[in-house]
């Protein structure tokens, strides 16, 4: 770890935006409910979630914010979080998490979560909303829907979901439901009808990869920044199909389009990063990796992701779902992690600390606001705690 320097006192100041992540949930939550949350797995027999890196993070990062020893037992812990009700647990980490803005994925509620609007009260901060693509074409198919009027109608269906005041992105689980292996080509008028024949008459959701690539490419022409999941997931994922470099040739041909945004990446991180260094549209984050190695290990990972990423061209997101200890977590592996390796770089004379806190600024905030554009009115401040220009 670095000696602490100017590196680390500007992160620490500095409100981030997380541009992806989730809701919080609006319930209080039973020990098991609880250690599920803390898993992209299962809590199995013999197997407590708290006993690993995330939930040893947990214990010893979170606690404190619920008025806890350091390392407390997860007994204590989850009893604590029961006794201040959810509302509180929620305030308490959401706005620990230093945020100008967060970005929140609302197509996943497998829990009863916040909604954007009662994200931002909670937390202090502006929250806008990524539109999930494949919920808006479930929602046409559950409709009701001609095979040949499929791709006009969720064409308009999603121009209309873009158009919701705050959505400020869009965003695909391809990598869940086909994986990248894809024809990367526009798929033909006839092959969406009869891809769209079979699908609505089988029901169940969108994993079909003619739809999928005409999701893709109808996702393109939105004209907003598109987010696809990459690489870490649950176990609906085949992790090898989830590598962005099975996205080459699609992003060769959507070249000059819009931004796309690669999700969480690890372990495929060094190839998104050598997406970024090559293609103008690709940016990349190490969301839900930062907290799931935690502070032992995130500074590896996003020193690993900027080996050739163009400082420009990473951003800062937690992917926090569920439980708010994940929205301050990620932030605080972020800010710690980078500060870490940008201090130890300056302390080196590999970098002025000019260009430092630049790239503390850029990745943490700037890069977002630069893509999704003049997104809100909340205020922000400088490396060093100047007031700045809105977020």
């Amino acid at each position: 770890m670095a000696t602490p320097g100017p590196v680390h006192e500007a992160l620490a100041e500095l409100e981030l935006v997380d541009h992806h992540c989730h809701g919080a949930v609006t319930a209080d939550l039973a020990p098991d409910e609880f250690a599920s949350l803390l898993t992209e797995g299962e809590a199995w027999p013999g197997v407590s979630p708290f006993d690993s890196p995330v939930g040893v993070a947990v214990r010893r990062h979170c606690a404190p914010l619920l008025d806890l020893p350091r390392h407390a037992p997860p007994a204590d812990y989850v009893a604590r979080r029961s006794a201040l009700g959810w509302q509180d647990v929620n305030r308490r980490f959401l706005t620990a998490a230093g945020a100008a803005a967060f970005f929140v994925d609302t197509g996943y509620t497998a829990h009863p979560l916040t909604s954007p609007a009662e994200l931002a009260a909670a937390s202090g901060a502006v929250a806008c909303e990524v539109v999930r693509l494949e919920q808006v074409a479930e929602a046409v198919a559950a409709r009701g829907v001609e095979p040949d009027a499929y791709a006009a109608a969720f064409r308009t269906a999603a121009e209309e979901a873009v158009r919701r005041p705050g959505v400020v992105a869009v965003k695909s689980v391809a990598a869940y439901r086909t994986g990248f292996a894809l024809d990367p080509t526009r798929p033909a008028d006839a092959e969406v009808t009869e891809a769209a024949r079979q699908w609505l008459a089988a029901g169940g959701r969108l994993a079909d990869p003619v739809l999928i690539r005409h999701l893709l490419w109808t996702a393109v022409g939105l004209g907003l920044p598109l987010q696809l999941h990459t690489g870490f997931g649950d176990a609906d994922l085949r992790l090898h199909l989830a590598d962005p470099a099975l996205l080459t040739d699609w992003l060769r041909l959507t070249s000059g389009t819009v931004p796309v945004l690669l999700l969480h990446c690890w372990p495929y991180h060094r190839q998104a990063a050598q997406l970024a260094a090559v293609f103008e549209q690709v940016y990349l984050d190490v969301g839900l990796a930062l907290h799931h190695t935690g502070p032992a290990r995130c500074r590896a990972v996003l020193e690993e992701a900027l080996e050739v990423t163009p400082f420009r061209k990473m951003l800062y997101s937690s992917d926090a779902y569920g439980v708010a200890e994940f929205h301050h977590l990620g932030a605080l592996c972020f800010r710690q992690g980078l500060a870490d390796l940008l201090q130890d770089r300056v302390d080196a004379d590999e970098l002025s600390l000019r260009d430092a806190l630049r790239i503390a600024a850029w990745t943490g905030r700037d890069n977002a606001r630069r893509l999704y554009g003049p997104l809100v009115s909340a205020p922000a401040r400088d490396p060093g705690g100047r007031p700045t220009r809105k977020v």
